[in-house]
Formats: C-alpha cells, sequence, structure tokens
C-alpha cells in the first residue's frame, strides 16, 4: 500500500472547566470531547524523500508551521521514515474550536503509521501526538473521552452523546491565549469542581451541569457569541454551548429536523453545519 485517504473529524467541548494553572504556564482543564462525523479529507502518498503539501486553503504551508507537516517530521526524526505526499481538503474552519488542525495532524500520525508499518504502541503515540498540541491525543481515538491535565489526560467514555449537532460559526476567530489570560481572576476552588462524566450515561443527559467557563471572558468580548447561544436555546436546542474557546457555537437538537429548521435562521449570516456525533 503507498496511497491512503482518511478523514479528518471535527470535536467539540461538551462542558469545559479551567481548573489551575501549571508552572509550565499552561492551565488544568477538566473537559469532555465529543467527535463528530464533520470532517476534513487527507490523501497520503509515499514518496522516497521529503514532504510535500497542498491544500483547498492558501493559508496552510509546507513548513514547520503546519501541524501535518510537523507530524511527518516528528515520526521521520524517531523512526527514520521516508517521504510523503499530504493533500489535504479543509472543511473544517480554522480558529473555530473545532480542533480541525489537531485532528489532522492525528489523522496524519495514524496514516504515517500505517503506510510505513509502525507498530507504534498506543501510549507512545499518545506521547507523540501530545508533543504536536493538547488536542492532538484525542484525536488518536476520537469518539467521547473525558479530557483532564491540559487535555491530554483521556478517559474514554460510553457514548456518544446523542443528537444532531447545528455547528454555527462566526466569521472571526478567538484567541485560545487572550481567553486563557483573561481568565485568570476567575479559577475554581475545589468545591465549584464538577465530574462531568458522572452527568453522562443516562437515559437523558442532565446537561444543566455543563458549563464551558470560556464563556464568562468571551461573551463580554464578543455579544454576538452570546446571542447566537440564547437564539440556540430559543429554537429549541436541549443544550447550547461555545466550543473550546471558540468561535463555534453549537445547539444539539432531539432530532434533525429541529436542527434543520433554526439552521435556516443562522446560515444567511454564518457558516452553518448540521453534523452527528461519533462512536
Amino acid at each position: 500500500m503507498n496511497r491512503l485517504t482518511m478523514q479528518s473529524f471535527a470535536k467539540v467541548n461538551v462542558g469545559l472547566q479551567i481548573r489551575n494553572k501549571r508552572q509550565d504556564g499552561f492551565h488544568n482543564i477538566h473537559t469532555v470531547f465529543q467527535e463528530l462525523e464533520l470532517h476534513d479529507i487527507i490523501v497520503l502518498k509515499l514518496k522516497d524523500s521529503d514532504c510535500e503539501f497542498t491544500s483547498n486553503v492558501d493559508w496552510l504551508n509546507n513548513d514547520l508551521s503546519n501541524l501535518c507537516v510537523s507530524a511527518w517530521k516528528r515520526l521521520k526524526d524517531l523512526f527514520n521514515i521516508g517521504g510523503i505526499s499530504i493533500s489535504l481538503t479543509k472543511k473544517i474552519p480554522p480558529g473555530s474550536g473545532l480542533g480541525g488542525g489537531s485532528s489532522n495532524a492525528a489523522t496524519v500520525l495514524k496514516g504515517l503509521a500505517r503506510l510505513y508499518n509502525l507498530d507504534i504502541p498506543t501510549k507512545e503515540l499518545l506521547s507523540i501526538a501530545k508533543s504536536l498540541g493538547a488536542d492532538v491525543p484525542f484525536f488518536i481515538s476520537g469518539g467521547l473521552q473525558q479530557g483532564d491535565g491540559i487535555g491530554e489526560k483521556l478517559t474514554n467514555l460510553s457514548g456518544p452523546i446523542e443528537g444532531t449537532y447545528l455547528l454555527v460559526v462566526p466569521d472571526f476567530t478567538i484567541s485560545t491565549e487572550w481567553a486563557y489570560r483573561g481568565y485568570k481572576n476567575f479559577l475554581h476552588g475545589d468545591g465549584d469542581r464538577v465530574n462531568f462524566a458522572n452527568f453522562l450515561g443516562r437515559d437523558r443527559v442532565s446537561f444543566e451541569f455543563f458549563e464551558n467557563d470560556f464563556e464568562s471572558i468571551v461573551v463580554p468580548a464578543y455579544p454576538e457569541i452570546g446571542k447566537i447561544k440564547s437564539r440556540l436555546e430559543s429554537l429549541g436546542s436541549q443544550f447550547a454551548s461555545l466550543s473550546g474557546s471558540g468561535s463555534t457555537v453549537y445547539g444539539i437538537f432531539d432530532d434533525e429536523s429541529g436542527a434543520k429548521s433554526a439552521e435556516s435562521y443562522f446560515s444567511s449570516s454564518y457558516t452553518t453545519f448540521i453534523t452527528k456525533p461519533r462512536l
């Protein structure tokens, strides 16, 4: 096999707590990651040497600023593999809190391991993924997982969180670094902590316990985010939230017809997607 076509999936955060700042400057979080059917397409082809990268977007370069290229470079350094041609068709918007870049990196890691017959133990592959970014390890297995630490300490959960997901993506991005800086005065005390996994696995998820701490920073600075969330709730979503630090706001609807009806309100002003959760 010298060619592989793979789907690279998006995610949302269902609840996100920022628990404390670490000595390394990062923050410990507690969240639930839900992988979605929305995806990019990555085509990998073996070549003798080097990395050739092409895409349908012009904001990704063929250098180490690109997580796809960085993923190849990391495996080349560790396992002395040959070259690769990477063709990426982007659908997941950048800077939207949907994890597109992290997912692309994880997908390239998994694809290279298959093409080069690398028998990498899962624990080692997760460590390599972590070196590329905090969200990258989640996409090695995907599905529904609890994330702790900086998001790399993962626990598989029984799922998915059922429903039809309507994603509403404004035409601006939100800096994760800015959001963390703004949250420094609102860190949780031990008594405020909720374990989100305790409210899953029931006949109906108790969404009232799922909050995204970033909303307390993002909504005052970007009131449009709050308006989208409120509208999703008024249009019948059982839960609406910012994903990560944004800018995507999503609503979980009981059925596709409800999601499509709500989408008609947003689609003329925003990029929208209707998608399902992945197992």
